[in-house]
């Protein structure tokens, strides 16, 4: 029977991730031993018992009945921290042995913590990966994996009968990588106001790509062959130590003291070192988005991949609700992306060689998000501050260019809209989809681009953020009535509101201009185009003026954005007059 190790990607800096791993030892230690069987006694019980250990910080030796969990614990002490910290390895549930209420055979469930040192990298998700797939390999080396995060859950059980369906066909196994799901949330509102579906990302573009060479890594919800972390599928990249091999067999038990001991070896954050994993091996580094990296770097060494995309979503995640959030995540994104982009491995040049050039070109759409920022900030303030002056930078309705402007626009907006329609979106999603376009140009991806630049002259930034998708009920429930949510002072927000201010004004300068009939044909499409920014910027003059809630813009954030605004007039002003 065709075997597989599902890794449950967690995040390796998640807050309180020890904590957690306590609460998860202790609950199952506490149902094993300490509260029979009475599940109404065990529930309260357990309960008391965790908010007891939060509240101490520890867990007490009277509170721990097995050996193996009194071992784990001890690793537990005050030294223990999010940044160094020893090996944990935990054997929670064993197939040999564990069986649920109604007798079947459990999966092997094993928790991974692995070394951190403030003196050792330890590479973000891509680190926590290979420290799984080494250990996996170990343990049990099944020939197939699947990568989650933690914050999503399967929703169909039919799902790795679709992926062996692939990966068992003899016509197409011996080359074939990995297969890729979309990427489907719960929890969304209505209209989806902050266009977390991502639907060009996760629907339409893998789909494309799927007649070509196969989608991109999406980051989750996928099924590798193991195989293909070790070199292309005919150059294969022995590890150092056998037992790593794809093809090596098992055959002793999870919890013998050899396989522990290799175990606790491979997941040291010294065992990488002046070895291949992260550049030739594994999951690759360089890159804040590994996914992207990895499942680009395969493709270049030959892998193909397959984008199965039933009705019915195979896993569920969950996605932010609030705009800086949403924002910061698309910063990350950016900054990783072109971390890959103006490597010696850009698409462009070393992807089009490697893949072709249609590949190439595909992988450079996303690689080059952030590049973005420079033509949605120009468009969001020049031609406005060009009609606050009276200064025509269009051609006139009645020239034939205008044509051409008005073809542009219409075609790639049809396109959009209909490409978005035809994976079951709607017109208020769709509309809703271009606005966080346009939002994120002066914002994530101007803040991402300035990121990587400032970061690539060795000027320090900001590290590596996780994205909260923490549920606060008035917030829950401002995002279920399609209510933006900012909240809190952001740099990102300034320019954005700035932005907005200048086009509300703009519009109306250009509204009189028409009525007092002085040179409407030259200003129309500048009017358009400030009364079309105007339109999407809605929430944001709600949230500066209209509301009082805890979403609102804060004053502050107003106060410097209306001064930003006054600066770009005067000095527009001033510039033009010279």
């Amino acid at each position: 029977m065709y075997s597989f190790a599902i890794y449950i990607n967690y995040v390796m800096l998640i807050i309180y991730e020890f904590c957690r791993l306590a609460l998860l030892f202790f609950y199952h230690m506490l149902y094993d031993s300490h509260l029979g069987h009475n599940k109404h006694v065990n529930c309260l019980c357990a309960s008391h018992f965790i908010f007891n250990i939060v509240e101490k910080g520890k867990v007490s030796h009277e509170c721990i009945a097995r050996d193996q969990d009194c071992e784990a614990f001890n690793k537990w002490t005050d030294a223990f921290t999010r940044q160094d910290h020893p090996t944990v390895i935990q054997i929670l549930l064993e197939s040999d042995k564990d069986k649920d209420m109604t007798g079947n055979v459990m999966p092997n469930l094993i928790y991974v913590s692995r070394e951190k040192s403030r003196t050792s990298p330890h590479h973000f998700k891509a680190g926590a990966l290979n420290v799984l797939l080494r250990v996996s390999a170990t343990m049990t080396n099944a020939p197939t994996i699947l990568t989650l995060d933690c914050d999503m859950y399967s929703n169909d059980p039919q799902t790795p009968f679709r992926v062996l369906c692939y990966l068992l066909d003899p016509k197409i196994r011996s080359n074939l990588g990995y297969v890729q799901f979309p990427q489907r949330f719960h929890g969304i509102n209505k209209n989806d106001i902050y266009a977390c579906e991502f639907k060009r990302l996760f629907e339409i573009n893998p789909m494309g790509m799927d007649g070509l060479l196969g989608p991109n890594h999406l980051g989750t919800g996928c099924f590798f062959n193991r195989r293909v972390f070790f070199g292309g599928p005919s150059s294969f990249v022995p590890p150092k130590i056998p037992e790593l091999s794809p093809g090596n067999i098992v055959n002793k038990p999870i919890q013998s003291q050899p396989i522990l001991a290799m175990a606790h070896r491979v997941a040291s954050c010294n065992y990488e070192n002046q070895s291949k994993w992260g550049s030739k091996m594994g999951f690759r580094y360089g890159s804040l988005v590994e996914d992207y990296y990895t499942g680009y770097r395969l493709k270049c060494e030959g892998w193909r991949s397959i984008f199965c995309h039933p009705k019915r979503a195979a896993f569920y995640g969950n996605a932010p609700i609030n705009l800086l959030d949403v924002l910061n995540q698309n910063k990350r994104w950016a900054i990783g992306l072109l971390e890959v982009g103006f490597s010696k491995y850009n698409p462009i040049t070393f992807g089009s060689q490697a893949m072709g050039p249609l590949m190439g070109l595909a992988y450079a759409y996303s690689g080059y998000w952030a590049m973005w920022s420079i033509p949605i900030t120009i468009y969001a303030f020049i031609p406005q501050l060009a009609l606050l002056n009276g200064v025509t930078i269009f051609p006139k309705v009645s020239e034939r260019w205008f044509l051409l402007y008005m073809f542009l626009f219409l075609g790639a907006y049809v396109q959009d809209f209909l490409d978005f329609l035809l994976v079951g979106g709607t017109v208020q999603s769709w509309w809703n989809d271009q606005r966080m376009w346009m939002i994120r140009g002066p914002s994530c991806y101007l803040f991402g681009l300035i990121e990587y630049l400032l970061k690539s002259i060795g000027i320090s930034t900001h590290g590596f953020n996780v994205t909260s998708k923490v549920l606060d009920d008035e917030q829950n429930k401002r995002y279920d009535q399609g209510i933006f949510e900012f909240g809190v002072a952001s740099p990102m927000f300034v320019p954005l509101t700035a932005a907005a201010i200048i086009n509300l004004v703009s519009f109306f300068v250009g509204f009189k201009e028409v009525f007092t009939g002085s040179n409407w044909e030259g200003l129309f499409v500048q009017m358009f185009i400030a009364g079309f920014v105007t339109l999407n910027c809605w929430p944001i003059y709600e949230a500066m003026v209209l509301r009082s809630d805890k979403g609102r813009i804060p004053t502050k954030t107003t106060m410097i954005s209306t001064l930003v605004a006054l600066a770009l007039c005067t000095a527009t002003s001033l510039t033009l007059r010279n």
